[in-house]
């Protein structure tokens, strides 16, 4: 019992024992944290430093060359051919000491404020770097230096990998070794990027200012300072109120370093940019390329995506861009004779429908080397007009309501909604009922606003937002683009391939793949989305086949091509009242014109107006330039090139409907022609039931139809009845009028609504015969007829009766012509000598001449009176002159 009790105890003291290890004081594991960081950074710094002294032994040597000169970037075409290369020329080389204090305290306080105190690497700013993309994610923040940037503008690739930073350090370090800090500053100040094609702040003076370096005042100073970060962004003529905020900042990190007052800051900060800049007329431009607005094109795609200043590094830049297509738009472009004015403008982008990719540009007129503003890609300030009507409207109503193109809609007078605002139409009417394909081919305002309520804007915003249109809101104006919605050229082609490209939209590029100088490649090309079902895109494109087309109201009939599937959309933007008595505006002006259109190749958007909004398109030539242009462009293009027709889907069928039917039904057999429309539905909302509203309608045949000659004019006025069938009173009829002539065919003479006619040129002699039927569209009546015979009549001659009947000796009868003498006793005995070879008058008329022509004494004296008293009766019944007298 003692053992087993001792035991226990043992195995108590042993379990409070093991308990006492185990609760060790605090500082004891603190001790052990610490010495395994230190361990762990120990590790860590070998490793790092190992791998550091790695990549700096693969580092390029320092070349002098490299690092003073820029190096030229290469681009190529779509079929990889070289077509421009930048980055050497046109370049004014500046001395240190020839560079303003001022220039130099505003370009150190911007990118390197210790720069003369470090050695290459700026600790302090490499550790607020650390802590930014250990938070942020790696990449967020840089820490160059300008000793830096010198490094990789020379020798290294634009990435920010590890293994590039490490080298890039290394070769700072080098590079501060071999050159003085006045040295390498004047390298950065000749070499750094300040425009797509201009290099160092020198020549930059010159290009923005028309100014040598120590003329410039400080504003000028500070805004050439802040470019380098972002060139294109903050290039003073393109984009002068960002210039201005980056060149306030420069003045404010100069007055943090002390370099200027905060009353000089103040002062610098009151300058206006476009008060400093030179005016376009009389900019110097740069080295011209080939293809300057294309090439303008790619070089802000590369700031944008962060690759701008990878063109002092001499990169290789594989374009998308279509030689042919580029010279077909810039010869249109620069062609005098296809410009209704001499300062009217225009920008062209010219994308694949099928791909996104940009095979041409028109920048503008005549458009040169760093013009300072591309009408294709900065025209961002300017409303869509009725181009927004498929994007915002008809195409998310199809989309979300599935809506059939001929959804009926009434165009009426109506206000925007909360607002009193009147919604008027381009030619001041309202036109009643009509489909959805009719409301959009003939552009009317009303439908389209109509059409946008119903689909609501948070689904109109959704929609538009998957073709690469981005707006914080969506307003009733914008549904006929005059809101606060704006398009460039570049932006709208894109947006319209989608239509014509089975609702997959792709983001317009110019680039397709970058190569930098270590061989390594970036990919440009954009991923295809989809932006809409295949309905959609095509039921939307059907309707704006009809805009290209010759029926009435169709507003893009000039922009057809023949032999072309092409469907597109005018547009035409619109000034405020206040503009037009700010401005003296006549009553027919507008500020902007536009036309979109694409085939299954090409996707076309053409803007055409005038560089100051305050100046207007005042006529039909120049509303319709953006046609005419799309049209000449379209048609080269596609010269040579088979162009495919736009196919419907299967998800899409066609019904003919009765147009006014709510909800739509089919048109029966007795639907008026004027009301059935064959039209397009997403399959299987199409209408079953068949409209009962028109029936079998007979109409009866005239009546009392009455012919009555005119012998004074030759005519014959026809007149009849007319009862419309019970309950169809107001049906509209009119009467189909017939003539037959003796035997020969009928020929329809004349259509009325009157119920009378006139019938002119009536021939004596002839039987006619007129029938008359009634007509309401493809019903007919029967026929009522009436015939009539025109007699020809002959006309009774005059008989001067002798003055004493009861003695011939009286009558004096000398015909001079005949030369004879009667003399008559009134008894009936003709005594007269008659020697008459001539005319006898009008009684021949009526009896014949005599024997052989003649009428001798012999037989002269025959009584032809009835009672032999001497006196002539005229027949009753005239001789028929066709016959043979006897």
């Amino acid at each position: 019992m003692t053992e087993k009790r001792r035991t226990r105890e043992e195995l108590k003291r042993e379990r409070e024992l093991q308990k006492k290890k185990q609760k060790k004081p605090a500082s004891s594991w603190i001790k052990r944290i610490i010495i395994t960081i230190l361990i762990i950074g120990v590790v860590g710094l070998l490793g790092g430093a190992g791998l550091f002294a790695y990549y700096a032994s693969s580092a390029p040597e320092l070349d002098e060359e490299l690092l003073k000169d820029p190096i030229s970037s290469e681009f190529y075409d779509k079929n990889g051919e070289l077509f421009a290369k930048i980055g050497a020329e046109d370049r004014k080389y500046v001395e240190y000491d020839d560079i303003p204090q001022e220039m130099i305290d505003a370009i150190l306080a911007t990118e390197d404020s210790r720069f003369f105190d470090h050695f290459g690497l700026d600790i302090w700013r490499l550790g607020s770097a650390v802590i930014a993309n250990v938070t942020q994610g790696f990449g967020a923040q840089g820490a160059s230096t300008i000793t830096q940037q010198v490094v990789k503008n020379s020798f290294l690739s634009n990435d920010k990998k590890l293994k590039r930073k490490a080298q890039e350090a290394w070769l700072a370090i080098q590079l501060e070794k071999h050159y003085s800090k006045e040295e390498i500053f004047e390298m950065y100040f000749n070499k750094v990027l300040m425009s797509g094609r201009v290099y160092g702040f020198g020549t930059a003076a010159e290009y923005f200012f028309g100014k040598e370096l120590d003329e410039l005042e400080l504003d000028e100073m500070a805004l050439l300072a802040g470019i380098p970060q972002s060139p294109n962004n903050y290039n003073p003529f393109k984009n002068p109120d960002r210039a201005k905020a980056r060149r306030d900042l420069v003045l404010d990190l100069m007055v943090q370093h002390e370099k200027i007052s905060e009353e000089q800051a103040a002062e610098a900060k009151k300058v206006e940019i476009a008060s400093r800049v030179l005016p376009e007329e009389e900019r110097q431009t740069v080295t011209g390329t080939k293809y300057d607005a294309f090439l303008d094109v790619v070089l802000e795609e590369l700031e944008e995506n962060g690759d701008g200043e990878a063109l002092a590094e001499g990169i290789k830049v594989y374009t998308t861009l279509d030689p042919n297509a580029q010279s077909v738009v810039e010869n249109i472009m620069n062609d005098s004779e296809n410009f209704p004015t001499e300062d009217i403008q225009s920008g062209v982008s010219v994308i694949d429908t099928k791909t996104g990719e940009i095979r041409a540009i028109g920048g503008g007129r005549n458009y040169g080397a760093e013009r300072g503003w591309n009408y294709a890609d900065d025209l961002k300030d300017r409303q869509p007009g009725s181009t927004m009507k498929p994007l915002l409207d008809y195409g998310p109503a199809i989309e979300n309501l599935k809506w059939s193109t001929g959804q009926t809609i009434v165009d009426e007078k109506m206000t925007y909604s909360n607002s009193d605002k009147v919604i008027t139409n381009w030619d001041n009417k309202y036109l009643g009922t009509m489909t959805v394909r009719e409301a959009l081919y003939q552009s009317r305002n009303v439908p389209a606003v109509k059409t946008l309520q119903e689909v609501g804007t948070d689904a109109a915003k959704e929609f538009i937002s998957k073709l690469g249109i981005e707006t914080e809101d969506v307003y009733e104006s914008d549904a006929i683009g005059g809101g606060a919605i704006y398009m460039s050229p570049i932006q709208m082609a894109a947006a319209y391939a989608a239509f014509g490209n089975n609702g997959i939209y792709n983001e317009p590029t110019t680039i397709k793949e970058v190569e930098y100088r270590d061989g390594s490649k970036k990919s440009y090309k954009s991923q295809p989305e989809v932006a809409m079902s295949d309905y959609t895109a095509y039921m939307v494109t059907d309707i704006l086949r009809d805009v290209l087309s010759d029926k009435p109201g169709a507003s893009g009939s000039a922009a057809a091509v023949p032999g072309l599937d092409i469907a597109g959309k005018t547009g035409t933007t619109n000034y405020s009242p206040e503009d037009f008595d700010k401005f003296n505006l006549p009553s027919s002006s507008v500020p902007d014109s536009w036309f979109a259109g694409y085939t299954t190749n090409y996707s076309i958007a053409i803007w055409s107006g005038y560089s100051q909004r305050s100046e207007p398109i005042t006529t039909w030539d120049e509303r319709r330039l953006p046609q005419r242009l799309f049209k000449s462009i379209m048609s080269q293009i596609s010269d040579d090139v088979e162009t495919s027709d736009f196919k419907k889907p299967n998800s899409v069928v066609e019904a003919t409907i009765e147009v006014g039917t709510n909800p739509l039904q089919l048109a029966s057999e007795y639907t008026p022609n004027e009301l059935r429309r064959t039209e397009l539905f997403v399959k299987g909302t199409e209408p079953s039931q068949v409209s009962e509203k028109y029936e079998e309608i007979e109409l009866d045949a005239p009546t009392k139809l009455q012919a009555k000659y005119n012998e004074e004019g030759s005519t014959v006025d026809l007149t009849w009845d007319f009862k419309a069938p019970k309950g169809n009173e107001d049906l509209d009829v009119s009467f189909e009028v017939s003539m037959t002539v003796d035997q020969e065919q009928p020929v329809v003479v004349n259509t009325t609504s009157d119920k009378q006619l006139q019938i002119p040129n009536i021939e004596p002699g002839r039987n006619y015969t007129f029938s008359v039927v009634a007509v309401s569209d493809d019903i007919r009546s029967e026929p009522a007829t009436v015939s009539i015979f025109i007699e020809n009549k002959i006309e009774e001659p005059e008989v001067e009766k002798p003055e004493n009947p009861n003695n011939g000796n009286n009558g004096d009868g000398n015909e001079n012509n005949d030369n004879g003498n009667g003399n008559g006793n009134g008894n009936g005995n003709d005594n007269s000598n008659g020697n008459g070879n001539g005319d006898d008058g009008d009684l021949d008329d009526w009896f014949g001449p005599g024997k052989d022509g003649e009428n001798n004494g012999d037989n002269g004296g025959e009584d032809v009176s009835e009672d032999g008293n001497g006196e002539i009766e005229a027949p009753t019944v005239p001789t028929d002159p066709t016959e043979t007298p006897e």
